[in-house]
């Protein structure tokens, strides 16, 4: 209960008189000592009594010393004490990805070894409170907020969300098939870590935004790893929504080990072939290489396709026990994608997102890729993504030919228009460069087919433990 009101009473009216004479007269010495005394004892009683209240406060009470809370109280507080900050933090728009990031940048991340670094709620670090959200905008990161609180206490007009929610916001997006893929990497080693258990919900943001959906393919690669994918857009919630259990990602896949994200591409390939019904024995030869060419339509397609096409079947011919595949990108679902990828030895490809289905071929298979003019001197580290996604799934990236013809940049004076002037231009041929470089790459798979078949070591990653849980 609240101290009680301590009400001062109003003075009285009176006339004035002049004060009477007074005379003084002192006590006597034992007197004086007595009370000396007594107010020494008295105020020696008082600290300790406030000692005591302040050691133990909720079980030693003093009226004048301690004004003690009920729980209906003591909830009330902790409810209005909760605070809200903004989602997006511009202090750090300069340095949006490191450190804490700008996403919840008030809360310091959870390293385990080997794996990209995440917040959980609730947990020692957030003192057993649980995350809340007030995000409904998508326009402006700024305007969504974020607290915590203690589930006893929520803010006003918050809904409790039951279950586990994965939260994840990412710098890029979830739609493009490499962004989305990197983004939803860690939640595929926490689920494969976690029991396989699927979460009940997922937030999306980008840029503190709030998304409504991931792209189709990356949805697929969700959904067949981890389970049905409930996107929380927050519809008919009109105040915070708060959450049993939530784990966020902010970082892609950050500190992962190439180990650790070796064996979630395992997962996700067998994961894959296992959705689409694929049986290795049966699409694929042991002995004979397959090469498919996995050609583009419109941007970074190939000027004259059919003599590329035309040089690769020669090379293939020559090799002996190899066929040719040719494939649009633009035609295909995605358990085409995986049976096409899961069959094929040496895939020969321009440079962009087709790209990423890679990670379904089997390990030790070759890739080679092309680019227009221009991109080695503007496209920065963007360029290389495949051969980081090569090496983390397994496989061997035979390197790259990058058109050296082609019209100048019309303005030189501004680079990044000239990066989007050649981003999307067609990729010429050379014959006498393809012809050597598919000889090499189709001795170079005839011979490691060859020693696994001696070996006896060939073993289909659908076959491996990696689409158990653990």
């Amino acid at each position: 209960m609240s101290a009680p009101a301590i009400t001062i009473p109003q003075e009285k009216h009176s006339k004035i008189h002049a004060p009477a004479p007074k005379t003084f007269s002192f006590p006597n010495n034992s007197f004086l000592k007595h009370s000396l005394l007594f107010v020494i004892l008295f105020i020696s009683l008082l600290i300790f009594l406030q000692y005591k209240a302040l050691q133990s406060p909720l079980h030693f009470s003093w009226p004048l010393l301690v004004s003690r809370l009920s729980d209906q109280d003591l909830t009330s507080r902790l409810r209005n004490s909760v605070t809200f900050l903004p989602i997006k933090d511009l202090r750090f728009s300069k340095q949006p990805e490191s450190g804490h990031t700008w996403f919840m940048s008030s809360v310091n991340d959870t390293f385990e070894p080997n794996d990209s670094e995440y917040l959980y709620f609730p947990s020692n670090s957030s003192k057993g409170r649980v995350l809340c959200l007030s995000a409904h905008d998508r326009h402006d990161g700024g305007k969504n907020l974020y607290a915590f609180a203690w589930r006893e206490a929520l803010p006003h007009g918050a809904t409790l969300l039951p279950g586990l929610t994965y939260v994840s916001d990412t710098y890029y997006d979830h739609s493009n098939l490499w962004h989305g893929l990197n983004a939803i990497v860690p939640f595929i080693g926490w689920n494969m870590r976690k029991g396989c258990t699927a979460p009940a919900r997922w937030v999306l943001f980008h840029w503190g935004e709030l998304r409504a959906e991931m792209g189709k393919w990356v949805k697929s690669v969700a959904q067949m790893t981890i389970g049905n994918v409930e996107i929380e857009t927050f519809e008919g919630i009109e105040g915070p929504a708060c959450f049993e259990e939530a784990v966020v990602f902010r970082h892609n896949q950050g500190a992962m080990s190439k180990a650790r994200v070796r064996e979630v591409y395992d997962r996700i390939r067998c994961k894959a072939r296992e959705f689409c019904k694929v049986e290795m024995e049966k699409i694929r030869d042991k002995k004979d290489v397959q090469m498919t060419l996995y050609l583009r339509t419109g941007a970074r397609s190939f000027k004259n396709e059919s003599v590329v096409v035309r040089v690769f079947e020669e090379e293939c011919r020559k090799a002996g026990n190899c066929r040719v595949k040719v494939e649009k990108t633009d035609n295909l679902s995605f358990c085409d994608q995986v049976r096409l990828m899961s069959e094929t030895d040496i895939l020969v490809t321009p440079h962009g997102a087709q790209m990423t289905n890679i990670m379904f071929m089997e390990r030790n298979s070759s890739v080679m890729e092309f680019y227009p003019k221009g991109w080695e001197e503007l496209a920065g580290v963007g360029q290389y993504v495949y051969k980081w996604i090569s090496d983390w799934a397994g496989m061997r990236h035979q390197g790259v030919w990058r058109d050296p013809e082609g019209p100048p940049c019309p303005d030189p004076t501004d680079m990044l228009q000239c990066f989007f002037d050649f981003k999307d231009r067609q990729i010429g041929h050379d014959t006498a460069y393809f012809s050597k470089w598919a000889s090499k790459v189709l001795q170079d798979m005839k011979e490691f087919k060859q020693s696994i078949s001696i070996k006896g070591e060939y073993s289909s990653a659908t076959s491996t433990s990696s689409c158990q849980c653990g």
